[in-house]
């Protein structure tokens, strides 16, 4: 069955000015197609809230193959930058390099003296150091709880800057924030599609989960490709927790309110036994809804360590959730889990100093309450937290800003990551860079399919399987062979 995304936000609510009439749960145990379409239409109960939370269940049917794996926990959190961070003024060079730096970023460029020292246990070629709002991230990097990966990007395969310039195996619309917004999420830069690799990779490893009314997949911001698979739907919850149906209450007070009519009347529907398969079906899929509803609610309604201290942001209340779901995952009966947040407001092609200092102390905190509280509830060796973006930013400057461009750095995160050192290769930034292919636009050096399937093999996905996740993975690795595809994980 394929995935069916529908915008929460416009399934919110019923709409206005529709005609709706109450209709009497018949007293008989079966019920007629009149009278089941009759109850349908009542009590002000549009068919799209229902479905808002029917399409948050995992989808039924068969995936193209079955993982096995140990009788662990694992979940892989996403944390997209949306908007294209500028992550060449993250993580920025030092020292000797610096000049060259600061010579193509120009009124862009961060001063040395406010850089953040790290201090990799691998030599990365030059002195680095972190944007100066990165105070957490500097100390997860330093207890080598975590890395950075360099100059990732969407690549159809290895190519040279000649090649660039003859058109030749570029990913689909390069630069476009649409585009590489997708490509990030599917790893198919050739092709358009609506299937994400973590939707492929849930497809293959459902089976773990004991729990079969949520997906693998879980989404804070609602409906997105990555978690999209074959089989698989994500189930988008909010910071606060999981939705029930829109307007239903189980504890409700009998009476004439629209809200209490509408319980009351979902209530009576789902207390019939219709004689017409899919009129069971509908009410069975309600029911079902509701109960995978009070149980993800129940689960994830434990009290995290009170020693450590959320900032007072929608990012920060985003992953709290995260952290609530992994610290209830015995009781959900789940094994494997992603995660997907976003937060966007990067596309910096003006005023970047200022804004990066506005918004990357919003990831900074977020992410080190996180990952205390993951080390707190014992669950850092099965969690891994990992950044993306549309794409990197120009070197050089748009004013004060910078403009799209490709290869970017990324930070991974966990207990099973080879923290303190930065992977991959960091570019040289200097103007006539074999990588340059034009005001500082970078040729990725690792590509996110090498990237992705890092992870997808910690998840537990098979390197034979690989190709089923990650279609074009086998034009930057050899997948019969043992070596790690970029080598961050232990």
């Amino acid at each position: 069955m394929s995935s069916v995304s529908i915008s929460p936000s416009t399934l919110s609510s019923p709409r206005p000015n529709s005609a709706f009439s109450v209709r009497k749960a018949m007293s008989t145990r079966f019920i007629n197609r009149r009278g089941f379409l009759g109850q349908a239409n009542c009590a002000l109960i549009s068919a799209l809230p229902i479905m808002n939370t029917l399409l948050n269940l995992r989808l039924a049917g068969s995936a193209a193959a079955q993982e096995t794996g140990n009788n662990d926990y694992k979940a892989l959190v996403c944390l997209f930058l949306s908007g294209g961070n500028d992550s060449f003024n993250m993580l920025a060079p030092r020292g000797a390099a610096y000049q060259e730096y600061s010579g193509i970023r120009g009124p862009i460029a961060i001063p040395e003296a406010q850089l953040r020292p790290i201090n990799p246990l691998v030599d990365p070629g030059r002195p680095l150091g972190l944007h100066p709002a990165l105070e957490g991230l500097q100390s997860l990097f330093e207890s080598e709880d975590l890395a950075f990966v360099a100059n990732v990007g969407t690549l159809v395969e290895t190519v040279t800057k000649a090649q660039y310039n003859a058109g030749q195996n570029l990913p689909l619309g390069l630069f476009s924030h649409s585009d590489q917004i997708e490509q990030w999420q599917t790893s198919i830069p050739d092709n358009r599609s609506g299937i994400g690799w973590g939707g492929r990779m849930a497809d293959l490893l459902k089976s773990l989960n004991q729990e079969n009314r949520f997906s693998m997949n879980i989404s804070l911001d609602g409906s997105n490709v990555w978690q999209a698979g074959n089989t698989i739907a994500e189930y988008a919850i909010r910071d606060t927790g999981a939705d029930s149906m829109t307007g239903y209450n189980s504890a409700y007070v009998a009476g004439q309110h629209a809200s209490q009519v509408r319980s009351a009347a979902l209530d009576s529907q789902m207390a019939v036994e219709y004689d017409n398969i899919f009129q069971k079906s509908f009410a069975k899929s309600k029911k079902d809804a509701l109960a995978a509803y009070d149980a993800f609610t129940a689960a994830t309604t434990v009290t995290l360590p009170s020693n450590i201290t959320w900032p007072d942001t929608r990012l920060a209340d985003q992953l709290k959730m995260v952290a609530r779901t992994i610290a209830g995952r015995g009781t959900l009966g789940m094994r494997r889990n992603t995660f997907f947040v976003n937060y966007g407001g990067f596309d910096h092609h003006s005023a970047l100093l200022p804004n990066q200092a506005a918004m990357l102390p919003v990831v900074d905190g977020a992410v080190k309450a996180f990952w205390d509280t993951i080390k707190a509830i014992g669950a850092e060796n099965e969690v891994v937290l990992y950044s993306g973006s549309d794409f990197g930013r120009t070197l050089t400057s748009n004013s004060q800003g910078s403009d799209h461009a490709w290869g970017g750095n990324q930070f991974v995160l966990g207990g099973q990551v080879k923290g303190r050192r930065i992977h991959g290769s960091y570019p040289d930034l200097h103007a006539d860079s074999i990588l340059d292919v034009g005001r500082g636009r970078l040729i990725p050096t690792t590509s996110v399919d090498e990237f992705f399937a890092e992870m997808a093999l910690w998840l537990g996905v098979s390197r034979s399987n690989l190709p089923l996740v990650l279609p074009n993975i086998s034009r930057f690795i050899d997948i019969n062979g043992t070596a790690a595809p970029v080598g961050f994980l232990l």
